[in-house]
């Protein structure tokens, strides 16, 4: 019975649930916060598709999970950058954690899945509930299959990872991580690539942001913060009464994050307000302190030339020692150009996500279902009853409702019109 579990562990989940996870215990305890399940690819409707029953099941099963002692014996030893990064009072929290209750019902053709509880306890649901989601909605396209056809998937699925790896092997500069727990085709899938990309190119993978995986396959786990952060401070800021709230917020996370974690973690996510309006607010000493930027939405030349070379240029800042992550719907294709297009000027390491743990069906429609990875997000919606909002440098990412969006544009000064739709 243990194998129908999806989840099998709270560790199961991204790194960076860790690092942000400390930092909200720490400075936001008692804020609570609502998110929601949100799908972007189209005509895609869950409701018709998903037994709601069994994945109600599979929710309920993962809040019985606690963090066992061999689990956080990892965690008081994750310091890959010289420090410690987890106090204890912290790690007790963490054995004593428990996912909080969910709310999950049928909207018509959709439905509605919310977390919502105290921050520093219903954000470890994201990467979670999104990996019983999209596990399911794969076991749904396997299921007409003949036993015959589901082992073509598994070998299709094996016959890419092979190419990939051996056109990366032609590339031996690219430099790349696996983001892609959330929307993965499944938890055996992913840990079956780690250990593949583990073995087959150990000077290019540099780890995973599975911290499950990371610990059982003995690669470096990876992450820092997500949009989530700014997102609920920015919110708890918007009653302030004063025009700048938006810039306060952004240098509260900043300003704590540094003195949290120092250099190890520096790395900036710029786009949740637009990025125009984040580099705004930062000084020359943030650029020289901090170890560079990640990618997740809009183009990523123009980003990493117009907005990163060019802002480290006119600071007098040396780029070639600092850092780019990109992360916004990889595929190799993009991570060829990148290691191309950027050089020496910077240094890439990638951040590569559904591509890579979920390229197994050719994208093509049969009935209600599609036959590729789907877009899905959980974004949190409110934080002690503020509205929040993520504007991002592609309007497809937006999240919000539209009068707050509004005030958000205002008060960041964002005039961008982009929207891309998102494949992954």
């Amino acid at each position: 019975m243990i194998d129908r579990w999806i989840i099998k562990s709270l560790m199961d989940t991204d790194f960076y649930k860790y690092p942000m996870g400390q930092f909200v215990w720490k400075y936001y305890p008692t804020v609570r916060v609502t998110s929601v399940l949100r799908i972007r690819t189209k005509n895609v409707h869950l409701g018709r598709i998903l037994d709601l029953g069994e994945l109600r099941e599979q929710l309920e099963h993962a809040r019985t999970l606690r963090h066992t002692n061999s689990e956080l014996h990892y965690l008081r030893g994750t310091n890959e950058y010289r420090l410690r990064m987890f106090c204890e009072p912290y790690l007790e929290f963490l054995r004593h954690l428990a996912l909080p209750e969910f709310h999950l019902e049928r909207n018509g053709d959709d439905i509605d899945l919310r977390f919502e509880g105290l921050w520093c306890e219903q954000m470890y649901w994201e990467t979670i509930a999104l990996a019983i989601v999209n596990e399911l909605y794969s076991n749904k396209l396997m299921e007409p299959l003949t036993a015959f056809e589901r082992e073509v998937v598994y070998a299709t699925g094996r016959l890419r990872l092979a190419e990939k790896i051996k056109t990366l092997r032609q590339h031996p500069t690219i430099k790349f991580s696996d983001f892609g727990s959330r929307r993965r085709f499944s938890a055996k899938w992913q840990e079956y690539v780690d250990e593949v990309l583990r073995d087959e190119l150990p000077d290019q993978f540099l780890g995973t942001s599975n911290t499950h995986f990371a610990n059982r396959t003995g690669v470096v786990p990876m992450g820092t913060s997500a949009h989530e952060l700014q997102m609920v401070v920015a919110g708890l800021h918007e009653d302030d009464g004063t025009d700048d709230w938006l810039a306060v917020s952004q240098r509260e996370v900043i300003d704590r994050w540094w003195e949290e974690y120092n250099y190890g973690l520096s790395i900036f996510l710029p786009d949740t307000f637009g990025t125009d309006f984040f580099l705004r607010n930062l000084t020359r000493h943030d650029l020289e302190q901090w170890k560079g930027f990640r990618h997740d939405s809009g183009d990523l030349f123009t980003f990493g030339e117009k907005n990163i070379l060019a802002r480290y240029q006119k600071e007098g800042i040396d780029h070639e020692k600092k850092l780019l992550i990109p992360s916004d719907g990889l595929t190799l294709g993009v991570m060829i150009r990148a290691d191309d297009f950027f050089g020496n000027r910077i240094k890439v390491s990638d951040g590569w996500g559904t591509n890579l743990t979920n390229d197994l069906f050719d994208g093509s429609w049969r009935g209600d279902l599609f036959y590729g990875p789907l877009s899905l997000v959980i974004k949190p919606i409110l934080a002690d009853g503020h509205h929040l909002v993520k504007l991002s440098d592609n309007l497809a990412k937006a999240t919000g409702d539209p009068a707050t969006i509004e005030r958000y544009k205002r008060a960041a000064g964002y005039t961008n019109t982009d929207r891309v739709e998102c494949v992954y």
